[in-house]
């Protein structure tokens, strides 16, 4: 397992198979999928198989989506991290792309762009990537503030799984 990452508030941390009921409660909420397809889960078998997948993904590509845990109580509020996409999205294949996703109780507490900004900082100083990308539900202002408040500028409008998505781009500023 790679180290963890400390910032003020919050521990990331690679998910773990006892991390199964955060992810229950975060993916079985109806709001939090609003602007992910509606398709929430429904029984926590389905958040074991995500994090199984999540962790094969460390290993084939060496990054996926990590634990977002509040330092003070351990509470487990939802995931962020880097995903390298493999297929195609917004004419764009074989890319690195920031997310995140946090259980509704946690929302509007600035948890994601603090675990944005970490992730941020982790994907050009340590995987040393180019650029970073990120797409969201064009309806999900949230989401949107998010990336550009941790410095994505917004590229295009695109049709995906029926839906319209926004596409972010943020540029390296070492390389």
């Amino acid at each position: 397992m790679k180290e963890p990452i400390e910032t003020e508030r919050l521990i990331l941390r690679e998910l773990v198979l006892s991390d199964a009921d955060g992810m229950f409660e975060l993916d079985s909420n109806p709001n939090v999928h609003l602007f992910l397809g509606n398709k929430p889960v429904k029984n926590v078998e389905q958040s074991v198989d995500q994090i199984k997948n999540i962790q094969q993904q460390y290993k084939d590509l060496g990054t996926g989506r990590w634990a977002v845990v509040l330092k003070e109580t351990n509470e487990f509020l939802g995931w962020s991290g880097i995903k390298f996409i493999t297929n195609e999205i917004n004419n764009h294949k074989d890319f690195y792309e920031i997310g995140y996703r946090f259980i509704e109780k946690h929302w509007g507490k600035g948890y994601a762009t603090e675990a944005g900004k970490a992730f941020v900082d982790y994907a050009f100083d340590v995987i040393k990537v180019d650029a970073l990308y990120a797409y969201a539900d064009a309806g999900n202002e949230g989401s949107r503030k998010i990336l550009e408040k941790l410095g994505f500028r917004y590229v295009n409008s695109f049709e995906y799984e029926e839906e319209l998505e926004v596409w972010y781009e943020l540029k390296n500023p070492n390389s």
